[in-house]
């Protein structure tokens, strides 16, 4: 869903030291304004661990941007 929205997997942001998550997804919220309606339901990991909007990142980390989840 999040690929179909941004129509790429993948995207390198250059953010200031000491960014956080929510920042990073402020960011991107502004640069791609369909991905704000998901923002109450979107998760994110960052180097493969799930982290919450106050997590601050570092060089080089990488982040995903984990949409909800269906099931049954």
């Amino acid at each position: 869903m999040l690929r179909e929205r941004l129509g790429t997997s993948e995207a390198d942001v250059t953010l200031p030291e000491g960014a956080t998550i929510e920042q990073l997804w402020a960011i991107l919220c502004e640069q791609h304004p369909q991905l704000v309606e998901l923002t109450p339901s979107i998760s994110f990991a960052v180097n493969r661990e799930y982290v919450g909007k106050d997590h601050r990142l570092s060089a080089d980390d990488e982040v995903a941007l984990i949409p909800p989840v269906s099931g049954g």
